[in-house]
């Protein structure tokens, strides 16, 4: 994996494209990138599932109890999902020529796996952005200093289907696409997703890291972009300019009280402990 040291955000913007150009000069067309912010440098790529402790289990099983979660969901949400009985589900994920084929073999499920990631159930899909600018803000939303003192923005490239040529077994990842029926954040966020899969007598989850570490350029192809957080006040605010913050991403009244409180409190030039005192 290609680790990119950015002195400064405008050091960050250039690399980027300079990245994005020679792969473009090697494919011989444009290239899509997803972008993945990270707010601690150290972190590894991991899913809400695999945080949650349960990696490696099979696609079946997991489907199988978001089914027997759905009732309950839909009950309390009033969201309703036409997923096919748990049998025909079943078969599709179990059938490796059906997943290569159609990416996720069942668009309801799919679907219904997004909503879920969006509103904090464990998810095996693991969330990027089409736009590196969301990604940076995601990347530096947190206040907390990370440990080395640098986030992270990781572009990932998925290469043609038609070049991959996994071993039984080996983990794969996918790119699922954008185009799905779900929350309306996906699509503030410009949102899309991977899952990383195994195939050895059934579908299993498995480690992304794990996938890269083949470091196969004929399957997927990941840049980490490393840059200072103290960048953090200065790329927050240039966003925001933009209008991409907690808000416009969100569209939440808790996320327009983050928006707010980082330009009251953080954006202006007024020292508000100094005017508290004096007012």
């Amino acid at each position: 994996m290609p680790t990119i040291n950015a002195r400064s955000w405008e050091s960050f913007d250039k690399k980027l494209k300079e990245t994005r150009e020679a792969a473009e000069i090697s494919a011989g067309r444009n290239v899509d990138f997803l972008f993945r912010g990270v707010s601690d440098s150290t972190l590894k790529l991991e899913t809400t599932l695999e945080r949650a402790g349960y990696a490696g289990g099979s696609v079946s099983d997991y489907c199988e109890l978001i089914l027997r979660a759905k009732p309950q969901i839909e009950t309390f949400t009033g969201k309703t999902w036409a997923i096919a009985d748990f049998p025909k589900v079943q078969e599709s994920l179990r059938n490796y020529e059906n997943w290569t084929l159609h990416r996720f073999p069942e668009a309801a499920l799919y679907s219904c796996l997004v909503h879920l990631r969006h509103h904090g159930f464990p998810s095996p899909l693991l969330d990027w952005t089409r736009s590196p600018y969301v990604a940076c803000y995601f990347a530096f939303r947190s206040g907390v200093k990370p440990k080395e003192g640098e986030v992270s923005i990781h572009a990932f490239w998925e290469q043609s289907p038609r070049l991959r040529a996994v071993n039984k077994g080996e983990p794969e990842i996918r790119s699922i696409g954008p185009y799905v029926t779900t929350h309306r954040r996906h699509y503030l966020q410009q949102s899309d997703y991977t899952m990383c899969v195994a195939f050895a007598d059934e579908l299993c989850f498995a480690q992304h890291e794990d996938a890269f570490a083949r470091a196969d350029p004929n399957q997927e192809v990941r840049w980490k972009f490393n840059i200072p957080w103290t960048e953090r006040l200065k790329v927050l605010k240039l966003l925001d300019s933009y209008n991409l913050n907690a808000f416009s991403l969100f569209a939440s009244e808790e996320s327009l009280m983050e928006t707010m409180a980082l330009r009251e409190l953080k954006f202006r030039d007024t020292d508000f402990g100094h005017v508290n005192r004096e007012g």
